[in-house]
């Protein structure tokens, strides 16, 4: 005869009950739901950050072409091929580098991109709208 056999009755199975089950169960999605929406939440937040930078860099590169070309650049793959800008980000928020809106100056005799916008439809977490960043 074997020494743990007598330990535990006859005719009960080892593992777990059903109560234990679901109270592992519960308590994980508890903690779910607390986690989750953090986790997209700050994704949310991070795409916002990268938008926020894309725009500055791609301005700045802008800024950059007049000052030593004295003119506007025609499009952004022109900032690209005279080594302003390695290559045209992806806007975060539509994943793709074509949505870009590019702002012709106002000025009717000067032609090129003064500014560039993202495509991106939809707001921000501070209420702000995408298109007027």
């Amino acid at each position: 005869m074997r020494a743990n056999r007598t330990a535990y009755p006859a005719d009960r199975a080892d593992g777990f009950t059903l109560i234990e089950l679901l109270t592992v169960m519960t308590i994980i999605a508890i903690l779910l739901t607390i986690a989750v929406p953090r986790y997209f939440n700050s994704i949310d937040r991070s795409k916002e950050v990268t938008l926020r930078q894309d725009l500055n860099v791609m301005r700045d590169a802008i800024d950059k072409f007049q000052g030593d070309t004295g003119a506007l650049p025609q499009t952004l793959d022109e900032l690209v091929s005279k080594k302003y800008l390695r290559a045209v980000p992806v806007d975060p928020m539509t994943e793709s580098p074509a949505t870009w809106q590019l702002v012709a100056p106002q000025d009717p005799k000067k032609t090129g991109v003064q500014d560039v916008r993202s495509g991106a439809p939809g707001k921000a977490q501070d209420g702000t709208n995408f298109q007027d960043w």
